[in-house]
């Protein structure tokens, strides 16, 4: 079990100077693991990436790449070259395209430098049964699907998934126990769910095996953020 001790922080910002704004207010000796999603690099591509692997920080890259092995594949040849440690797909892309991800990013880094770990999107945690039921036609458990899509993208050779934390421990026993589960729709104890449908908190999330936990609008949106990032640190190293 990989259990990174830091939450992920989501910078679901809409402009650099937002990103700049809020890494300011913490330490420099403080490294910190940032997720950085389409909304910011739609506006300020691969400086952002840049800004914040030059403070000494982590980066999750979560662009969810969809589309046919080819375009896939040369795409990741070029994130593995921005330095970030960790890219995403989704699963429904296909054991092929996810395949030709995982080779895009072996051709893309850099002699002398650490692959970025590759996961897969299963089913987003803002996807209840009857959504994927009456939109995707997908006429299993939300369950049985997601531990679908962990299969194929285990099989495909990646990292691990982007699951919710209801599914962490059936994922860990139908693929094996250093797959990667990271964990969205984390919320500490008696905040709003926001539009997540399958959430949890951060002991809960850590009890039940998840490997990184993401938290987003109760860390970034808090009225004190590095009090909110600790107290969330902490219940998650519990």
């Amino acid at each position: 079990m990989t259990h990174e001790n830091r939450p992920v922080i989501a910078l679901d910002f809409p402009e650099f100077a937002d990103v700049k704004d809020f890494l300011e207010q913490f330490d420099p000796s403080e490294k910190l693991y940032i997720k950085l999603g389409m909304e910011l690099f739609y506006t300020a591509g691969p400086q952002v990436v840049y800004y914040v692997k030059s403070l000494g920080h982590r980066v999750f890259l979560d662009l969810k790449l969809h589309d046919i092995p080819n375009t896939v594949e040369s795409s990741m040849r070029v994130l593995a070259r921005l330095g970030v440690d960790m890219v995403n797909v989704h699963a429904a892309g296909g054991v092929e395209m996810m395949i030709a991800a995982r080779r895009g990013l072996e051709a893309g880094t850099p002699t002398g430098r650490r692959k970025p770990k590759l996961i897969a999107v299963t089913q987003l945690t803002s996807t209840s049964e009857e959504i994927m039921h009456n939109d995707q036609k997908i006429m299993t458990s939300l369950e049985e699907s997601v531990i679908n899509y962990a299969q194929k993208t285990a099989e495909a050779g990646l990292d691990g998934v982007v699951c919710s934390a209801h599914e962490v421990e059936k994922i860990k026993t139908a693929t094996h126990e250093d797959f990667i589960c990271l964990t969205p729709g984390i919320r500490p104890a008696g905040t709003a769910s926001g539009d997540q449908k399958r959430v949890m908190t951060p002991a809960q999330a850590h009890q039940i095996g998840a490997d990184y936990i993401v938290v987003g609008r109760p860390i970034t949106q808090a009225q004190n953020p590095i009090e909110a990032y600790h107290n969330i640190k902490a219940e998650w190293n519990q």
